[in-house]
């Protein structure tokens, strides 16, 4: 079937004109949000063999530039500092997401947000409102896009169309440019499929590096002069997409992730954990637990994992690990941690079942509840639960404040998290790159000089 496509160019006015203090309170509020809980997810895959694969690839392909990465000494150019950050934003499963796109928005676009705004020396008040606008045109675009394909695809899909967004801001293109960065980006992005990545992980995962060099190789090529045409956002079927940039909000339609792998075993492991506080057993005293889901959430890995992606993208193992630990954060999913034999053998007790009636509301809810039968019989039933941090919970500075004390605890002093929370919610005038410096600086040691100053206002 032919497309038509009717360039007016009001999704270009919007990513181009979007100003800070024409935001809603409340979307300026969940920007910071957002900035924390990216900021999250690159510091943990800072921390990854992913990332480190990530970097040796910028260092093959990218090295001449000044733009620091965060969790790296190393500085590249615009894409060798997208290839690096993109391969650690997902690194560790602990981004945003959004239930209608079946996917996390702001992990694909990130790498490339923060290479462009340090590249272009932004303001932190700029990255955020580049942020928002990104989410607003990814999650449409990922509407459209997997409408019209008819099939499931990873962020990375998506993560393609919103870094051109983004970067196309920051690289201040005139709207004739970035309507041409756009069509590249719609033509180019990578159709990578979900549910191969869920039932077989590997760092595949949700696609996100390849999505992301797209995405910015999508505005190079407009400067160099390659020309596309046309995007998804422009035929008549997704049009009322558009219609509504401005004035309803997707960002607010995102779900946070308190643990660190997929979201579809985060509602079993709140249900689990939930009675074991409530209950007061441990992980010793299960004989066995049955588990009651949605259909995408039963057919994740069950095997032993050998690597850190593998027990992300996994459903038995995330759950015996959180029982046994008391929590499923980084330093659970780590390779180091995948070999414990209480979390091997209590694997061996789980058992997966698909409930028509959860299955239905799929993706709209994603729920699940459990059976815990203990050694002396008894047998504990849970009630229907939703992942926490969904939209309907209104996360706010305070969730995602101690969700960020929580999940760094391994890697930072509680200094240098209290001192990096100030730096992302209280002047939003500093230069973004004043902030990666930070965090470089308590990462790596180095002698970077940071002024009180920044902190303080």
């Amino acid at each position: 079937m032919k497309m038509e496509f009717a360039t007016d160019y009001r999704l270009e006015d919007y990513i181009l004109n979007t100003e800070w203090d024409s935001l809603p309170e409340t979307i300026r509020q969940r920007a910071v949000v957002c900035s924390i809980d990216l900021m999250m997810a690159l510091l943990l895959g800072s921390k990854g063999k992913q990332f480190n694969a990530g970097v040796r690839l910028a260092e093959l392909l990218c090295k001449d530039g000044n733009i620091p990465v965060v969790g790296s000494e190393r500085t590249f150019n615009f894409l060798g500092a997208t290839i690096a950050m993109s391969h650690a934003s997902n690194s560790f499963d602990i981004d945003d997401g959004h239930n209608m796109i079946k996917g996390h928005p702001g992990t694909a676009f990130i790498a490339g947000i923060m290479a462009a705004g340090l590249e272009k020396d932004v303001s932190y008040k700029e990255f955020l409102t580049t942020l928002v606008v990104a989410y607003e045109v990814t999650i449409r675009w990922a509407l459209a896009e997997q409408e019209h394909y008819g099939y499931l695809h990873s962020s990375g899909t998506y993560g393609a169309f919103g870094t051109a967004a983004g970067v196309g801001r920051l690289y201040n293109l005139n709207r004739e440019q970035l309507n041409n960065t756009l069509s590249i980006a719609d033509f180019h992005a990578p159709l990578t499929p979900v549910m191969r990545s869920v039932q077989y992980p590997s760092m595949n995962k949700d696609g996100v590096p390849f999505g992301a060099l797209v995405g910015a190789m999508a505005v190079q090529e407009t400067l160099a002069g390659s020309t596309g045409y046309g995007n998804l956002l422009e035929t008549p079927e997704f049009r009322h997409l558009v219609d509504t940039l401005g004035i309803n909000y997707e960002i607010m339609n995102l779900y946070f992730k308190p643990y660190t792998c997929c979201r579809w075993a985060h509602q079993p492991i709140k249900a689990c954990l939930d009675l074991m506080k409530k209950y007061d057993f441990n992980a010793d005293d299960i004989k066995e637990i049955t588990v009651y889901t949605f259909d995408s959430a039963a057919k994740l890995s069950k095997k032993i994992p050998q690597t850190t992606d593998e027990a992300q993208y996994n459903i038995a193992y995330p759950i015996a690990a959180a029982l046994v630990h008391g929590d499923l954060g980084f330093m659970q999913v780590r390779e180091e941690a995948l070999d414990n034999p209480k979390v091997l053998q209590l694997m061996e007790r789980l058992n997966f079942v698909t409930d028509p009636e959860i299955d239905s509301l799929f993706p709209e809810k994603r729920l699940a509840r459990v059976d815990i039968t203990l050694n002396n019989g008894t047998v504990l039933q849970s009630e229907l639960y939703a992942a926490p941090g969904e939209a309907s919970d209104n996360v706010d500075l305070e969730w995602i404040t101690e969700k960020f004390m929580r999940i760094t605890k391994p890697i930072l002093s509680v200094s240098n998290q209290e001192q990096l929370l100030a730096l992302l919610t209280k002047n939003l005038e500093i230069p973004l790159r004043s902030i990666v410096d930070f965090v470089n600086f308590i990462q790596q040691k180095s002698p970077t000089s940071i002024s009180g100053e920044m902190i303080a206002n």
